[in-house]
């Protein structure tokens, strides 16, 4: 099975619920994609790791770092992030706070980001593009360049259109179609 099918089966088996949900977005939806059960899961690690770092190579971007807002983000950066140890040129990993901190540094990013690095943020699941815009947002405050976006799954609700249409580049491993969930 190749690393596609299988983290798509992955995600089918580990992250689609059924029911009625509310949205990040503040929108309603008959599904919810959890993408953490499977972005925190050993094989969704390594999947992720492997597929979002050909992703960043086949877009050609050339980052310094991946990142985004927390903790969505978090384990698909870091899965990228160790899986380019073992493919260099090496991309190190940072999050970004959904509030700075009040005390010590009082920073909003956290890790390995520098004033002036190239990153890709990382959005688990793009529905409206809210999470990545407010990473984008910190990222550039904090003198970053985004180069692009990487998201696990695009729910084709627009989402990735709003954040084209902010001249931002977004590559998706899947989509809500690919996983066979039609609303």
């Amino acid at each position: 099975m190749s690393d596609q099918a299988a983290l798509e089966q992955l995600l089918r088996e580990r992250s689609v619920r059924f029911g009625d949900f509310l949205l990040a977005s503040g929108q309603r939806s008959s599904y919810y994609i959890d993408c953490r059960l499977t972005t925190m899961s050993a094989q969704g690690m390594i999947l992720i790791g492997r597929l979002g770092l050909a992703a960043i190579r086949a877009a050609g971007w050339a980052p310094d770092a991946i990142g985004g807002l927390t903790m969505g983000a978090d384990p698909v950066a870091y899965a990228v992030a160790a899986t380019s140890a073992g493919s260099p040129p090496v991309i190190d990993a940072f999050s970004v706070r959904k509030e700075a901190k009040a005390h010590g540094t009082g920073r909003a990013i956290e890790g390995n980001f520098r004033e002036g690095a190239k990153v890709v943020v990382v959005e688990d699941v793009i529905t409206s593009g809210g999470s990545a815009e407010k990473a984008i947002g910190a990222v550039r405050d904090a003198g970053g360049i985004v180069l692009g976006v990487l998201a696990v799954v695009d729910r084709l609700q627009g989402g990735r259109a709003y954040l084209e249409g902010l001249g931002h580049t977004v590559v998706a491993l899947t989509t809500t179609a690919s996983l066979g969930i039609h609303a």
